[in-house]
């Protein structure tokens, strides 16, 4: 008889967790995948994908205003909530059906149960079922943190912003990180007043200064209102449903959604992790090594859980090199450097490497190379917002540390310059590059 009931239990059915499960069943090991919600974790279900899609069905909101600038005229236009939620989440469906047919191909086998550990090679079931494994990978992900304040419970979070029954004409959106500024830009496009309210003054922390500067004066313009230093202390609900927010020293706001975005907490609530002996950190995660193991040599833990980097493309990563190391015999780390992120705000940013701030800490004198231009997108457009382009170069090589970017389509041009950030090219390297001409991109080589 076998050791143990399976070579690898991993519990969640995120991003990580399918990459990991399915290379490892590849490799030929006998894997279970438990997940307590649905299948294909946040970033599938109730995270990037669903909000992409509102983002895109928002945009149609300016498109449509400056359609008539190009000659198209559009009679009766309208928008309905309810047939974009409805797509989303259909979709939301299809994508969640994909991973469990990938599952079901790669011979992993899934249960719909909460899983704890109850020891280094043991987990227990919801049903009561115990199981053991060989090794056990934690791939439970991050969960919304929603503050301690009265009327809390009246709040949402991203988990649910999805089933809102219907368009709320007034929106208060606490936090200003990626979450917080992509669905009020959202919720602004399509017509909501939105406010903005956060506990510091700082919106996007960790973002190039220049970029965050230029998204806040552009977001006011389009008629998002900010309160900053100013976190919520109290919501109250009203006799005819409606909200009234409390925030810092200002007057009550009225609202008909509060949605709290203040960051993501890792997943480990209950988890049973200290029947192993594994102790979390500050945060609530799992301290890991370079290849995903925890204290206990037979448990390791990737993506959101470990805090490390907070990403789906990072998850599956690490998921991927956990599988290959533990069972494919060829131990490989993920590097966490050099990670290109986007915010999919209004318009959108990306970034990959150091901003000017951290550059000249780390390497003292260092060229920074701008370009702040009016997009063609927005020629005839009756917003006259302009794109922000920065190069950061480290001035004794002319190795190109950091790429920052907001305007239209930013991320999509960003992905691309990310490899020859990480590749090491130099500032002449862009420069002896032919532009692309006419597109917002050529404007990288062409900073002098």
């Amino acid at each position: 008889m076998a050791e143990f009931d399976y070579d690898l239990f991993v519990i969640g059915a995120g991003s990580g967790g399918v990459r990991a499960s399915r290379v490892a069943a590849s490799h030929g090991a006998k894997v279970v995948v438990a997940e307590e919600h649905r299948v294909g974790g946040t970033c599938v279900i109730r995270g990037c994908v669903p909000k992409k899609l509102l983002v895109y069905g928002s945009h149609f909101a300016e498109e449509l205003q400056d359609a008539s600038h190009y000659g198209w005229t559009v009679e009766g236009m309208k928008f309905d909530w309810n047939v974009l939620r409805d797509t989303v989440l259909r979709d939301v469906d299809r994508l969640e059906a994909a991973y469990i047919s990938t599952l079901d191909t790669n011979r992993v086998e899934h249960i719909h149960e909460r899983a704890t550990i109850t020891g280094p090679n043991s987990v227990k079931l919801a049903s009561g079922r115990e199981v053991t494994a060989k090794y056990i990978l934690v791939a439970v992900g991050a969960w919304p943190v929603m503050p301690d304040f009265p009327g809390n419970e009246h709040c949402i979070t991203s988990n649910e912003v999805f089933h809102l029954p219907s368009l709320p004409k007034r929106v208060v959106v606490q936090g200003a990180g990626y979450i917080a500024m992509e669905f009020a830009g959202i919720f602004n496009a399509l017509g909501c007043h939105v406010t903005v309210v956060n506990r510091s003054e700082t919106l996007l922390r960790g973002y190039d200064q220049a970029l965050r500067d230029r998204l806040l004066q552009i977001t006011m313009a389009r008629g998002i209102d900010y309160k900053f230093n100013s976190p919520i202390s109290k919501v109250e609900k009203l006799e005819d449903g409606s909200l009234m927010v409390t925030a810092g020293d200002h007057d009550p706001i009225p609202a008909d959604v509060v949605l709290v975005a203040t960051g993501r907490s890792p997943n480990t609530t209950g988890l049973g992790l200290e029947t192993a002996g594994i102790a979390l950190g500050k945060k609530g995660e799992i301290p890991v090594d370079a290849f995903s193991k925890t204290s206990c040599d037979s448990i390791y833990a990737v993506g959101d859980v470990t805090d490390r980097v907070q990403l789906t493309p990072v998850a599956i990563r690490e998921g991927h090199a956990f599988a290959d190391s533990v069972f494919g015999g060829t131990p490989r780390s993920v590097d966490h450097d050099l990670v290109p992120s986007a915010v999919f705000s209004q318009p959108p940013l990306a970034a990959v490497g150091l901003t000017e701030g951290q550059a000249r800490y780390l390497h003292g004198n260092v060229k920074v190379f701008t370009s702040d231009f009016r997009p063609m997108k927005n020629i005839f457009a009756s917003r006259p917002e302009r794109g922000l382009y920065k190069l950061v170069v480290d001035d004794g090589t002319d190795k190109v540390l950091g790429v920052h970017m907001i305007g239209p389509d930013a991320p999509e041009i960003l992905q691309a310059v990310a490899i020859a950030v990480r590749a090491g090219l130099t500032k002449a390297d862009f420069d002896a590059t032919v532009a692309l001409h006419p597109s917002m991109a050529e404007e990288l080589v062409l900073m002098r």
